[in-house]
């Protein structure tokens, strides 16, 4: 679904330094397969997934959605920010529909699977209500009904709960859970939360820090549908403390060296 073949990316910051975001990724994601990003802070996972949707383009290397070079934005992908990022003027029904107008289809044959949607998402009953009325676990929701709505095979996820309360933050993995196992769409997901990673991910991908290369991979073998519980297993545990062990230890070293 997805080929990341030695991508690169550089930016040059507005003192004219040049900055090195990821260098040398090479990665790849099955159809259907959901895989979570993690790393320190400022390793490149934001940049990753802004140059797989096209926002970007890369420095070096190549990129291949379903065998087609990506070289701009496309229409087959969702894509769901940490913030909700709602139009407060418009209502549930009117967001998730937005992306349709944005990308020219006829709202009116989109508005039957947009409430299917508001429906699966247990937002029932909000159509008509304004971003204001709702909880921001309710906005996020609206959030990945709207990214959904037309249909994409991909979804990109950038720390889509990391604003969250840790209670809500747990509903709405359970809940993207739950979508994802109706509607089967290959995700790649961004956060920041180990556990959240694992509990998610059929794979685990760790990145160093700046420039952010992948450090290792992890298949999780964990039974589905994955449930809180988990995170109780000793097999969880292992998982949990290995990816940590990865992520913390380069700022050991530096804190020991200085």
């Amino acid at each position: 679904m997805i080929r990341l073949q030695d991508v690169s990316k550089t930016y040059r910051t507005r003192e004219s330094d040049l900055v090195r975001a990821l260098e040398s990724i090479n990665l790849s994601v099955e159809e259907n397969e959901f895989v979570t990003l993690v790393g320190p802070s400022g390793c490149g996972k934001s940049t990753l997934l802004k140059l797989v949707s096209g926002l970007i383009p890369v420095t070096h290397g190549r990129i291949q959605v379903r065998s087609q070079e990506v070289k701009g934005p496309f229409s087959d992908v969702g894509f769901v920010f940490q913030h909700p990022v709602l139009l407060p003027w418009r209502t549930v029904l009117g967001n998730v529909l937005f992306s349709i107008e944005m990308l020219g289809l006829s709202v009116k044959d989109y508005e039957s699977r947009a409430r299917e949607l508001i429906d699966l998402a247990s937002l029932s009953g909000f159509e008509n209500k304004y971003p204001r009325e709702l909880s921001g676990g309710m906005q996020q929701r609206v959030s990945l009904c709207r990214a959904l709505v037309h249909d994409p095979s991909l979804l990109l996820m950038d720390e889509p709960f990391g604003a969250l309360d840790a209670m809500t933050r747990e509903e709405m993995s359970f809940e993207l859970l739950r979508i994802w196992e109706e509607r089967r769409k290959t995700i790649l997901f961004v956060t920041h939360s180990i556990p959240e990673a694992i509990l998610l991910a059929d794979r685990v991908v760790v990145m160093t820090p700046r420039p952010g290369r992948i450090s290792q991979e992890f298949k999780i073998e964990l039974p589905r549908p994955r449930v809180y519980e988990m995170e109780f297993n000793e097999r969880f545990k292992a998982y949990n403390h290995e990816i940590r062990g990865l992520i913390f230890a380069p700022r050991k070293e530096r804190n020991n060296e200085n």
